[in-house]
C-alpha cells in the first residue's frame, strides 16, 4: 500500500500515525527471530509451533507498520496493510490471513488440528517477511 492509502486508513481510523521508536522496532524485530527460530524446533507441539510462527509472523509485520509511522491494534489491519506493503509473494498474504484465521479457530474455538502445510508455508512466508524487515533501517530514536 501507498503512503496515500495507508493515511486514507487513519482518517477512516484502522490505523493511527504515530512515529516509530528505535527500542520499540529493536524489541519486536528480536522477539520475532526468537519466536520463528523456536518454531522451526519439531519437538514441540504442531500447536505450539504454529502459535509461535504466527507471533512471529505478527510482531515482523507491526515491527514493519511502526517502522512506516503507523500502529494498529487490530491483528489482521497488520496484516492487511504491511504484508500488501512488502511482500512480493502474494501467496504469502493469502498465507498470513489464512494462518490468521486458524488462529482465531484455536484462540476463540478451541481447535486443536494444525495443517501441517499451513504450519510449513506459514514458517516459510515468516521467513521472507523477516528478510525484508531485516532490510528496512531501524529508527534512530
Amino acid at each position: 500500500m501507498s503512503k496515500p492509502e495507508l493515511d486514507n486508513l487513519v482518517r477512516i481510523h484502522k490505523l493511527n500515525a504515530e512515529p516509530p521508536t528505535k527500542d520499540e522496532f529493536d524489541g519486536m524485530v528480536a522477539s520475532a527471530k526468537t519466536k520463528l527460530k523456536d518454531a522451526q524446533n519439531e519437538s514441540l507441539d504442531p500447536d505450539s509451533q504454529f502459535d509461535l510462527a504466527y507471533g512471529a509472523a505478527h510482531r515482523l509485520a507491526l515491527a514493519a507498520l511502526r517502522h512506516a509511522g503507523y500502529r494498529s491494534e487490530d491483528r489482521i489491519t497488520v496484516f492487511q496493510t504491511l504484508v500488501h506493503t512488502l511482500s512480493t509473494d502474494a501467496a504469502c498474504i493469502q498465507i498470513f490471513l489464512r494462518a490468521h484465521g486458524e488462529r482465531n479457530l484455536m484462540e476463540y474455538q478451541g481447535r486443536l488440528d494444525i495443517d501441517e502445510q499451513l504450519l510449513a508455508d506459514l514458517i516459510r512466508c515468516t521467513k521472507a517477511l523477516e528478510t525484508v524487515v531485516a532490510k528496512l533501517t531501524p529508527p534512530t530514536k
